[in-house]
Parts: C-alpha cells; structure tokens; sequence
C-alpha cells in the first residue's frame, strides 16, 4: 500500500538534499524505483549536449529561471521556463536545459523507459548545427547514467569532435565556448 512511504514534504526534502542539487551534478532523483522518473534539477549549469527523450517530460520551474535550448530541423530554438512556469515537452524534441541562475530549480517528470525505447545524448555544431557526435543508451538513472555518456564524448579525440560539414572543433567540456559561437551565428530570442 504504501510501496514509496507516506506522504513526502517536499520542501523538507529540498533542504535535504540542497548539497545534491549544485554543480557539478546539480540533479536528484526522489524515488529510485518507480514508473517515473522524478528529478529535481539545480543550477547552474551550462551544456552543450542535446537529449533526444522517447518519452514526453514534464518541466516545472519552481525556483528561478532557465531555458530550454531546443534543436529543430537544422536550427537553434530557446523556450524561456520562468519562475512559476510549466511546460510539456513531445518525445523526440532535441534540447538542452540551461539553468544559468545559481540556486534555480526545476521539478522534471519523465517516465520510465522500457526496454525498447532508447535515449540518446548528441553535440551538435554551435556553428553551423550539423551533429558532430550522437551516443545511444538505454538509461535506468539520470543520475548514474549521464556522466560516463558525458565522459565519453570528453574524452574523444579531436576527429571526433570536429564537425564534418563546417570544420568547426566542438570544444568538449568548455560549455561557455560552445555557447559563445552558438551566440554569435544564431538569433536566439
């Protein structure tokens, strides 16, 4: 009956879990064993990665502002999430959260992927936005899964990093980098 306890206060959990929701991971998952994945997100952070989710997620921002960067056919895309604000999010939308502001949160609900359906993390060309390198994985923990995904892209040799269509060397690690040219050859508003 009472399978993932009783009632939880969320924010008594918050201000348990404070030293969790800062970088360099910045995020929490409440309940390890359950259909939904439900993580509390902090900031800052600033990435360079997109995540192509299966599966619908559900974004509430309820302390602070952040934004969505998202990727579609070819261009650069940015959905503000301000303080108070909610948004629903199709499978398959290619974005990268932003959460610029020190100690913003955000409430993201995603559910449990079976095992046919798989996520994949890509980097993309702040250039010019063609895909330099796309990893696949069948992810359990958003918490466990993403930095060895991350890692690997780091750790890749330059070839791996450049892009094939403009030549432009995606600078791994250096979000800052990437968003700088990103700023510089794409209106975003």
């Amino acid at each position: 009956m009472y399978k993932y306890g009783r009632p939880l206060n969320f924010q008594r959990w918050i201000d348990d879990n404070a030293h969790l929701l800062k970088p360099p991971v910045g995020n929490q998952q409440i309940w390890k064993d359950s259909d939904f994945l439900v993580t509390v997100v902090g900031g800052p952070n600033k990435r360079s990665d997109f995540h192509d989710d299966p599966m619908e997620e559900f974004f509430y921002q309820f302390k602070g502002n952040a934004y969505l960067l998202i990727l579609d056919r070819g261009k650069y895309e940015r959905v503000d999430l301000k303080e108070g604000d909610m948004f629903l999010m199709a499978p398959h939308v290619l974005h990268s959260p932003q959460r610029p502001e020190v100690g913003s949160m955000c409430l993201v609900i995603e559910r449990q992927r079976p095992n046919t359906d798989i996520d994949a993390f890509q980097w993309n060309c702040a250039r010019c936005a063609h895909l330099v390198q796309r990893y696949e994985v069948q992810l359990r923990s958003i918490v466990a899964d993403l930095p060895p995904t991350y890692e690997r892209f780091y750790e890749s040799d330059l070839a791996h990093r450049t892009c094939s269509h403009c030549g432009e060397v995606h600078p791994g690690r250096d979000a800052t980098s990437w968003h700088r040219t990103l700023t510089s050859n794409h209106a975003l508003e």
